[in-house]
């Protein structure tokens, strides 16, 4: 492993498990294989539900935890989010995906066909993706703009990009200091527009459409991947 591909590792760890309370309730959900709600883990923790389902869904975002919708059994009531380990064991390795033959093929097949036409279909594959992410999470629609881009830089994180969102005047950006694509995006940076489907997909199921501009990137030299990112619903 790289020092790079390290450091993105470390981080989608931290973000999931820097919290001790957080490692408190992971350790929970082992000892409760058939599932937990966030008010049965703010009882047993002594925690108002919503910061217990705000620990629930930060695992959840970084792929440690699973969500469902359930309705308990005997119960006419409305269905409860269910929470539940992803794996049976603990591993917290968490690999960064990519194959470096299928990403080099995917960039020379890409620049085959022509830069605007690949960069349209290289984003519509990372808003598709992205949309599949954000469901996977279960319900985490929310009205607040900075806490969807928070939940799309964990996930991201979780898939090697070693994400973090930091403010800019009206703007929020998402800057990731690791590329899971290597340097195959120097020779292809039509790849890029993956990068920023993905955020305009998890973006669409969590909050609402979004314009994503990538404004700096590994494929330009830069020492970061930049995506900025207006909230819509007050531009």
């Amino acid at each position: 492993m790289s020092p790079t591909e390290f450091a993105s590792v470390v981080t989608a760890i931290t973000t999931a498990f820097g919290d001790p309370t957080r490692r408190e309730i992971y350790l929970h959900l082992h000892e409760n294989p058939s599932g937990v709600t966030a008010s049965s883990v703010a009882q047993e923790f002594d925690l108002h539900a919503n910061v217990a389902r705000h620990h629930l869904d930060k695992l959840a975002s970084g792929g440690y935890v699973e969500i469902s919708t359930e309705r308990a059994a005997g119960s006419a009531g409305r269905p409860s989010k269910w929470y539940r380990t992803a794996e049976p064991e603990m591993a917290l390795d968490v690999p960064v995906r990519h194959d470096e033959v299928l990403v080099e093929l995917l960039g020379r097949t890409l620049a085959e066909i022509g830069p605007e036409r690949s960069a349209e279909i290289a984003e519509e594959v990372g808003v598709e993706y992205g949309q599949s992410m954000a469901e996977s999470m279960g319900e985490h629609s929310t009205n607040s703009f900075r806490a969807a881009l928070h939940t799309v830089a964990d996930a991201l994180s979780a898939h090697g990009f070693a994400a973090q969102t930091r403010d800019d005047g009206n703007r929020l950006r998402i800057v990731t200091d690791h590329c899971p694509f290597g340097d195959t995006v120097a020779e292809h940076p039509v790849i890029c527009a993956v990068d920023r489907g993905m955020v305009k997909g998890m973006l669409a199921e969590l909050y609402h459409e979004t314009t994503v501009d990538l404004t700096s990137s590994f494929a330009s030299g830069d020492d970061h991947c930049i995506t900025a990112v207006e909230d819509p619903r007050t531009a």
